[in-house]
């Protein structure tokens, strides 16, 4: 029974780092329109899905992504991830005020870097004072355990430790489980489910941003949706030969 469903909004995004996952850029494409997302959403939801993700690309960038939060946050739990750069413009945040989302992730790529961190640092209690439960995804690589550690320990100062995600970064330098316990200190952190082992997830699936479905956001092999609804997404996870993101 699938109840987590992550989408993709579309593979643009301004700040481009070359470690992306979705391999997004400044030159990249959208293929969903607004209505598509939100008529696939809502049928998944009426098939028994519980909450919905929403990234990128940076969504923030996505043309109707406004229209989306409201069509979908009365119906199932939402968040968005985002590196949070879109939310600096005024307009933009001012429509996040009318359209709120459940959570928002706000993303740190480089816990060395003390601008990006001090950004962030500013923003999350700004996303909490409008009503929105902040979140940190902490991008973790095996050459900045200790600038993760740092960043990990300043952000409790903010956030509840349930509220931090350490990512492992992929699918070079990436870190062990025993690396990402020691940014945490060695006491109970969130991280990928995959952490310790790779495991086909039986309750979550992502779709990316080419209209392609998989049980992992990171894993190759995404079958093509023939069809914009939930049986269409169960159709092509049923044809993904599983492989690993490493694979």
């Amino acid at each position: 029974m699938i109840e987590l469903l992550s989408i993709d909004l579309s593979n643009y995004c301004s700040k481009q780092c070359s470690f992306c996952y979705n391999h997004s850029t400044r030159k990249g494409n959208t293929l969903w329109q607004p209505s598509e997302v939100i008529a696939f959403a809502s049928d998944c939801i009426k098939h028994g899905i519980k909450a919905v993700s929403l990234g990128g690309g940076e969504p923030f960038e996505y043309e109707g992504i406004f229209d989306v939060i409201k069509a979908l946050y009365p119906q199932c739990y939402l968040s968005v991830t985002t590196n949070g750069l879109p939310l600096e413009n005024s307009v933009v945040w001012h429509k996040l005020q009318q359209c709120k989302p459940d959570k928002i992730h706000v993303t740190i790529h480089h816990p060395d870097d003390d601008k990006e961190v001090q950004r962030v640092e500013a923003l999350l209690p700004k996303i909490g004072s409008i009503g929105i439960k902040p979140g940190l995804n902490l991008l973790v690589g095996a050459d900045n355990l200790s600038a993760a550690a740092d960043v990990f320990q300043r952000f409790l100062q903010l956030l509840e430790r349930d509220q931090i995600i350490l990512v492992p970064q992929r699918f070079s330098n990436t870190p062990s489980a025993n690396q990402l316990s020691f940014v945490a200190e060695g006491k109970p952190f969130q991280s990928p489910s995959c952490l310790l082992g790779c495991n086909r997830p039986n309750n979550f699936c992502s779709v990316s941003w080419d209209k392609k479905a998989n049980s992992c956001s990171f894993a190759g092999g995404k079958e093509f949706l023939q069809s914009l609804d939930y049986k269409g997404l169960i159709k092509a996870l049923n044809r993904v030969e599983w492989t690993t993101c490493m694979d």
